[in-house]
């Protein structure tokens, strides 16, 4: 068991044994896939390999365009570049229309590039345009006539969204082929144009929503089709590994024309990428995040003379956008402050539990904690625990499971040989939507047995985790949004050095928390308290082992059986006394 405090040392990344590192010039990558995406290179080269039996590739990637040029500029330097015009030309002679093979990359259809993209495309967009207006007929090239023998890169919601569009293309591919369709099914075209040659590779992104929709209406997509992801996160394991993530950063910098970081601007940015990835040992790949919090940084840059972007100007912009989107958090503090959502943070309370929730509200791009008062009370019954949230309809399946697994290990710690005389009843207190997930079954834990054991629990200490049917604290996510509600409803009170957070010990590697908790468990006046057990949590919030509570509650069971006992007839209480003397 452990009761040792976390120091302010490890609510951060340790940032200090790569600062040869953050000193020395990290040159942008010409390549960068080659090295930090390794997995979708490979996926890369065999689709763009003249060989390969596969034209299409599925990507599991954001639809962004930081996305969409990076990959369109990595294919480029797969593709070898021919001499040799690739398409087709047509003449038009009154309402007559020829196809010769394209003589130069000038002619109408010849192909202009080898690689292109289109987070979003209309039919026209894609396949071209014909129009006929009295006798006079003209054809523009489309997306498809530019890369011919290249590669195309689309957005999966395209095609999701319109499937003739998807199906025209996918069997133009197949066949090689580029017909001249109309856009309206219901309609022909006025003039018979021949169609020509197509030798199209194409790669559709999107997420995994997104590409599981596609593949529902086509069930056999992934047979045919390659598939590769792009790794959203980077493993630090070394100073090697460090430069490698500070040179992809260079990169988004130089592609985007913004200035590099400064050596001092490192420390702070891993701070911000740890709370991004949820992970002290996971940096964010996502170029569309890094680029946005780079364009940011320089918004508070000095303007006159951008040389680098510094630890200040990083800080600044990221303080701002937090307070900018903070409203809704900062009136949920203040209706707790104001007693409106009791949470009680000084008495030691029966059967009463500082539980720790995240929130998110769709469209607002914040998650934020809230704590939460879950409350137990116990009577003479069956032995059933309610969860009055589950009676309600208002707990999700996975909350319903801790809820289970909690009641087996209960169960099983008190090694009773007959039902539990008491029920309980268990809720979040003032919770009016519904919640899900099981981080809050220790905290279910800690209050249904202080209730049975009629011992109380401090509440100036709030916990988070999950436990499994041994007791075993597990690790939950959010967790550094969680403990900062809590902090500042303690701070807003009156910190008295008392105050603290239970959190599992695995999530000690995803602390990265903002700089007024760090100081305040500094100064001991705030503390973290990280735990293997339930045995642990039970120590710090009611001063009392396990053991002890768990006698508190057979004592109290043996009281019920006595008083069961005496209120019946004078000879069921000899034959009960005549059954325990033959045992």
């Amino acid at each position: 068991m452990t009761n040792n405090k976390l120091e302010w040392k490890d609510l951060v990344p340790d940032t200090s044994k790569f600062e040869t590192v953050f000193n020395q010039l990290c040159p942008h990558l010409d390549s960068p896939l080659t090295k930090l995406q390794i997995r979708l290179m490979n996926g890369l080269q065999q689709l763009c390999h003249s060989l390969s039996s596969s034209r299409l590739m599925l990507l599991n990637a954001r639809e962004e365009e930081e996305y969409f040029q990076l990959i369109a500029d990595t294919i480029k330097t797969i593709i070898p570049t021919t001499s040799q015009p690739i398409g087709s030309r047509y003449t038009i002679t009154g309402v007559s229309v020829n196809l010769q093979p394209a003589s130069t990359v000038e002619d109408n259809f010849a192909a202009r590039d080898i690689c292109a993209w289109q987070a979003w495309v209309e039919y026209e967009q894609l396949f071209g345009t014909l129009y006929c207006y009295q006798d006079v007929i003209n054809l523009q090239p489309g997306l498809v006539h530019y890369v011919n023998g290249g590669v195309l890169l689309l957005g999966a919601h395209t095609l999701v969204s319109q499937p003739m569009l998807w199906r025209r293309l996918k069997q133009m591919m197949i066949q090689q082929r580029f017909d001249w369709l109309p856009a309206n099914e219901n309609r022909s075209i006025p003039v018979y144009i021949p169609s020509m040659p197509l030798n199209l590779r194409l790669i559709v992104i999107g997420n995994n929503e997104v590409l599981a929709a596609l593949n529902a209406r086509e069930p056999d997509l992934f047979r045919i089709a390659l598939y590769g992801e792009f790794e959203l996160d980077k493993y630090i394991n070394n100073a090697t590994d460090m430069a490698e993530w500070c040179s992809w950063v260079n990169t988004l910098a130089y592609r985007q024309g913004l200035p590099a970081l400064h050596s001092d601007a490192w420390p702070e940015l891993i701070k911000q990428s740890v709370r991004y990835s949820g992970d002290q040992l996971q940096f964010p790949l996502c170029p569309h995040w890094l680029t946005l919090r780079l364009k940011e940084a320089t918004l508070y840059c000095d303007q006159q003379a951008i040389q680098s972007i510094n630890a200040a100007a990083l800080s600044d912009s990221y303080r701002t956008r937090l307070w900018r989107e903070s409203y809704l958090c900062e009136r949920l503090q203040q209706e707790i402050a104001e007693g409106q959502i009791m949470v009680d943070t000084e008495r030691n309370i029966i059967g009463q539990v500082n539980a720790l929730s995240v929130l998110s509200f769709s469209g607002h791009p914040l998650l934020f904690g809230q704590p939460s008062r879950i409350s137990c009370v116990v009577h003479f019954g069956d032995g059933e625990i309610h969860d009055i949230e589950s009676k309600a309809e208002l707990s999700g399946n996975i909350h319903t499971k801790g809820m289970m697994i909690m009641q087996a290990f209960l169960m099983s710690a008190l090694q009773l040989d007959r039902e539990l005389p008491f029920s309980a009843s268990l809720v979040f207190e003032q919770s009016y939507g519904e919640i899900d997930g099981d981080s809050a079954s220790l905290a279910e834990l800690v209050a249904l047995i202080s209730a049975l054991a009629d011992k109380p629990v401090d509440q100036q200490i709030a916990i988070t985790g999950s436990v499994d049917q041994f007791g075993q604290v597990q690790s939950i996510g959010s967790i550094n949004e969680k403990i900062e509600c809590f902090f500042k409803l303690c701070h807003k009170r009156g910190l008295t050095g008392t105050q603290g957070v239970i959190i599992p010990i695995t999530n000690v590697r995803h602390l990265c928390l903002h700089e007024d908790v760090i100081n305040a468990v500094r100064q001991n006046t705030f503390s973290l308290w990280p735990i293997n057990t339930i045995y642990d949590a039970l120590k710090i919030l009611t001063t009392m082992p396990l053991s002890s509570l768990i006698t508190c509650i057979c004592e109290r069971i043996v009281k019920i059986h006595r008083h069961e006992r005496q209120g019946l007839p004078w000879c069921l209480r000899w034959l009960a006394k005549l059954a325990k003397k033959t045992h």
